[in-house]
């Protein structure tokens, strides 16, 4: 005789922390919140939001707490809609082509050295590498990175990898504080640029770096 599968339950996504990868599912039909990780997801391809209906199965942790096992969404992929957040269109790419696409000419046109180009680049390695590794830290519950070192970073030259990160890796893209703080380093990093590009300090600057 074949086991019987256990049975599937169906259920909303009431909250979904997408930086540490979890969150709790509201059963239809009342009862309490059912704890949700992203790993119950197979395949990944799509991440959970608020509002998301899902069938699931229920099993416990090592504590015996209820957890959500071998979850599924009801949408298809084709008609769910894109994460609130999750920066899903090419902008932040396209804006940061942009961005060294300018660099290269004005180093081009002699207006800045190339050292500035590698800077940014520079920078921007390194901000992408501190925003994935405090997405992993979130979701293993360790150590994380400071916010004000990563507008630091951003502040510096590193926002267009900062940018990145937050576009591909989805990290930091949902927090309004952060939001707003973040696309102040942006003004403020990019109008030291312009007011180094001004024609009586670009030659100082040229000679300084050149």
């Amino acid at each position: 005789m074949h086991s019987r599968p256990p049975p599937r339950h169906q259920g909303k996504i009431s909250a979904w922390k997408d930086e540490q990868g979890f969150g709790f599912i509201a059963p239809n039909g009342g009862g309490p919140a059912v704890f949700v990780h992203i790993s119950a997801f197979p395949g990944r391809m799509l991440r959970p939001v608020p509002g998301d209906v899902v069938t699931y199965q229920l099993g416990t942790n090592e504590r015996g707490q209820l957890r959500a096992e071998r979850a599924a969404f009801v949408l298809s992929p084709a008609t769910r809609q894109a994460p609130r957040g999750a920066g899903s269109g090419p902008m932040p790419v396209l804006l940061v082509l942009g961005f060294f696409g300018f660099l290269a000419a004005c180093v081009f046109t002699g207006k800045l050295p190339p050292m500035v180009i590698g800077v940014y680049l520079g920078m921007s390695l390194v901000a992408y590498v501190a925003y994935s590794s405090d997405k992993s830290a979130a979701r293993q519950q360790r150590w994380r990175t400071r916010e004000d070192t990563l507008h630091a970073l951003g502040l510096l030259g590193g926002w267009p990898g900062a940018l990145l990160a937050r576009h591909l890796l989805r990290h930091k893209s949902s927090k309004a504080s952060f939001r707003l703080a973040f696309w102040f380093t942006v003004v403020l990093n990019c109008a030291a640029l312009a007011w180094l590009l001004a024609p009586s300090r670009s030659g100082a600057v040229r000679a300084l770096l050149g």
